[in-house]
């Protein structure tokens, strides 16, 4: 075991202990699968108070369909919320067609959000369309569309959300440029914060080995800033990190809800919490657990409230573990997106053998 120290608000030193063994359960968790696309690659997932299972599936290749689809009872999937929404081609207006959808999210109060970065290819974003859509699931109808053009440029890439339906703000990652966006979903007004702090982006001495090799992409080593987001269950505390390195930061809602705070003061409110794991996504059970999955190691990592993070189970299944979403009888949906097996991180070749799959997995 080694030690890392993480910084509290009142910048005392405090031990994390990271395991790098299997933690001390009598069994590993069973994954059980309850979705896989043999063809096309998804993201994002998302399940229901009324156990509703959505997957999103990004424009990234020409190898594509739909852009959201809700898995039914028996498998099978249809796209959502109707197959019109889902056939944006080239050329059309993607304002109210999905374009190129990163993830889902359902909030406490079983509301559907769908973040549409809008940007084919991880090219730019087309004609203004980045997006987010809230549907009311019990209609299946659209409850509102959130758009960012005064808030992003069309070299953004919107990825993650969380919200808080206590304050009804809504937080984003801009994994494109490098950033945090912040939505108040009342008015509909959104701001972008943090593009220039350090904990946005990548560490540069940082090398990206996975499955044995530095992933690169047309001949650099592969680059994602801010990605994964988590909100604490109090709501008091932001957690983020860019996928290609370990480190793992935090801030208070409060400070980013400031708007008073310069952008260097804002800043300083940033707290380093140690390296824990190359992850993409992560989340909070309501114990105020923190699930990441470590695609490097083919492992599920579990920070304890009290900052006490451990490995929770391995698995060769868990290829590149993307997204994650969690069920009211505490099952944790998680989608492997098999991004290291593209083509494009592997000189044109499609390295891929198996479905792209969601599975669940019974919570601590």
């Amino acid at each position: 075991m080694r030690k890392l120290f993480i910084y509290f608000t009142n910048i005392v030193a405090v031990t994390w202990m990271v395991a790098t063994a299997q933690p001390g359960h009598a069994q590993s968790p069973k994954l059980q699968q309850v979705y896989a696309d043999k063809t096309y690659q998804f993201t994002g997932v998302a399940i229901s108070a009324k156990n509703r299972l959505f997957v999103t599936y990004p424009r990234w290749s020409t190898i594509y369909k739909y852009a959201v689809v809700e898995v039914m009872p028996d498998g099978t999937a249809k796209p959502f919320p109707d197959a019109a929404m889902n056939n944006w081609q080239p050329g059309q207006d993607g304002q109210n067609k999905w374009v190129c959808v990163q993830t889902a999210y359902v909030d406490d109060n079983d509301y559907l959000y769908i973040v549409d970065p809008a940007a084919p290819m991880l090219a730019k974003v087309v004609d203004n369309s980045a997006k987010v859509v809230k549907f009311n699931l019990n209609t299946n109808k659209i409850e509102k569309v959130y758009r960012f053009t005064a808030t992003i440029d069309n070299s953004s890439y919107l990825n993650d959300i969380r919200v808080d339906t206590e304050k009804q703000m809504a937080y984003l990652t801009n994994s494109g440029t490098g950033g945090i966006v912040i939505l108040d979903l009342k008015t509909g007004k959104s701001r972008q914060v943090l593009q220039s702090h350090k904990s946005v982006k990548p560490d540069p001495n940082y090398k990206f080995v996975i499955d044995g090799r530095q992933l690169m992409k047309q001949g650099q080593p592969a680059v994602f800033n801010s990605d994964g987001i988590a909100l604490s269950p109090d709501r008091a505390w932001l957690y983020y990190k860019s996928i290609n390195d370990k480190k793992l930061y935090r801030i208070k809602t409060a400070s980013l809800l400031n708007e008073k705070l310069t952008p260097q003061q804002l800043g300083g409110e940033v707290k380093y919490l140690g390296e824990v794991a190359s992850t993409d996504a992560m989340i909070f059970d309501k114990k105020g657990n923190l699930y990441l999955g470590d695609m490097v190691n083919y492992r599920m990592i579990q920070i304890t409230p009290n900052l006490k993070a451990h490995t929770w189970f391995k698995s060769k299944s868990l290829i590149w573990p993307d997204t994650y979403s969690i069920s009211r009888d505490n099952y944790l949906y998680i989608t492997t997106s098999q991004i290291q097996k593209q083509p494009d991180f592997n000189n044109g070749i499609n390295k891929r053998t198996e479905p792209y799959r969601v599975f669940k997995v019974k919570l601590p």
